[in-house]
């Protein structure tokens, strides 16, 4: 038998289950939201944090007779960023800029290994700049 009172009860029961689903969508898609943009950000910053390492590298290019090492450090440098980046994105563009870039820098690493002072650092370049592009928002 229903009395008024178990019949508001129901009723505050069913309207406070209402919004606790509602109040758990609306966070679960900000969530979602904040996600992504954490990514995009991320994105932008490492790509940041990248064009510095490549210009580091052209740099240590320039100045391989006075100081060699600086190279290889600037090479480190890209390889650490690339390593953050590669494990912010999901986006086809990015990765294939992310593969050109590591291909470069192997590329570079090893004329330096054969003893080439002032290695061709264009593929390096050219691809951080493509990562700069994917990464930049707009």
């Amino acid at each position: 038998m229903y009395t008024a009172w178990g019949r508001t009860r129901n009723v505050k029961r069913r309207r406070t289950i209402a919004l606790a689903v509602a109040t758990a969508a609306v966070a679960v898609t900000g969530l979602v939201g904040c996600g992504a943009l954490d990514k995009a950000m991320d994105c932008v910053k490492t790509a940041d944090a990248i064009a510095t390492s490549v210009d580091k590298l052209t740099q240590a290019v320039g100045d391989a007779s006075n100081d060699p090492t600086k190279i290889e450090e600037a090479l480190n440098s890209i390889d650490t960023e690339l390593g953050n980046l590669k494990n912010t994105t999901d986006n086809a563009d990015l990765s294939k800029a992310v593969e050109d870039l590591n291909k470069g820098v192997d590329t570079v690493r090893q004329a330096v290994k054969n003893g080439d002072t002032t290695p061709d650092i264009k593929p390096v370049t050219d691809a951080a700049a493509e990562i700069g592009k994917v990464c930049t928002p707009g």
